[in-house]
């Protein structure tokens, strides 16, 4: 298939997305997995965000804060994903200059909406066992209520200038995006103007909340293994630990993807660009895909009322 013209003569109203502009055949092979872990996603996800809802004895901090992610989780893949698999199934490649600008928007402040809940979640960890006497007075209902306000308008405030900056730029006719997605370095390529100030705004936004959040979940383990070495009684140290596998799993899924998807961008002259995209659109999707599963392997209280669930329903 030819690649439609990267110029125009009218100024753009919409763009196309060009997913894999070496290799577009890698489309057919990809649609099947993607489509698989999209589901998976979704529908892990929905399971345990009925289960929480629906199950009284996982009306705690600890679980709201997971239905919090799962509920990111779930926008995130919705606001991705369906337009990949257009692209792949109906070759339906193009996006309105507002629909572009609104999936930026709700990419870059999602991703860093999830690494605040884990800074929270962490927190939560730590005061269950650094301050287990004062944990219930600490990590109320009102807190987790606070917390998540505080992660949705933090984020949002932070991230709204990056598609405000983008979209205000002239784009003189250029609307072929190399990517999947409504990247904002992708867009602002096609213009005309400087961008200069787009990207350092989305490096030093981008650093400094994930950063920040990550310094904080850092401090939070190393206190916490502090304690937990502190503890004489036999078995206590590794229940302790226990309780914390599931959430630093879904840390490690997390910033790993991040730092490969980073790296690669880093060395993007010796990285082909289909991979960089590629691993974009993982990046997007396999998160959301394994967390809930994590926690249902891994969390007692989650498995039994999954299990409870599944028995209701037969």
């Amino acid at each position: 298939m030819a690649l439609p013209s990267n110029h125009s003569t009218a100024p753009a109203s919409e763009f196309l997305l060009i997913c894999f502009p070496n290799y577009q055949s890698w489309q057919h092979w990809l649609s099947l997995p993607l489509s698989l872990l999209f589901l998976l996603a979704m529908v892990a996800n929905g399971i345990l965000l009925i289960t929480i809802r629906l199950e009284a004895f996982l009306h705690q901090p600890v679980y709201y804060l997971l239905s919090l992610l799962s509920l990111l989780d779930m926008v995130l893949c919705l606001t991705v994903i369906p337009k990949v698999l257009a692209i792949f199934w109906f070759d339906l490649r193009s996006i309105s200059f507002s629909a572009c600008f609104l999936q930026m928007f709700i990419m870059n402040s999602l991703l860093p909406m999830e690494s605040c809940t884990f800074m929270v979640m962490a927190y939560d960890r730590y005061v269950a066992i650094c301050h287990p006497l004062r944990y219930s007075s600490i990590i109320t209902d009102k807190f987790v209520a606070k917390a998540s306000v505080f992660i949705v308008i933090r984020n949002a405030l932070v991230a709204a200038p990056i598609p405000i900056l983008t979209a205000r730029l002239h784009y003189c006719g250029k609307k072929v995006i190399e990517n999947c997605i409504c990247a904002n370095l992708s867009v602002s390529r096609l213009s005309c103007d400087n961008f200069t100030l787009n990207r350092i705004y989305q490096f030093v936004a981008g650093w400094t909340l994930l950063g920040s959040d990550f310094i904080l979940i850092i401090l939070s383990y190393t206190f916490i293994l502090r304690t937990v070495l502190k503890i004489k009684a036999e078995g206590a140290a590794v229940k302790a630990l226990s309780t914390c596998g599931s959430h630093f799993i879904l840390i490690l899924f997390f910033s790993t993807i991040l730092l490969v998807v980073v790296l690669t961008n880093v060395s993007r002259k010796r990285v082909p660009m289909d991979i960089l995209i590629l691993l974009n659109v993982l990046h997007h999707l396999i998160p959301p895909a394994l967390n809930p599963i994590v926690y249902g392997i891994r969390t007692k209280e989650i498995k039994q009322g999954i299990q409870k669930l599944l028995h209701r329903g037969i």
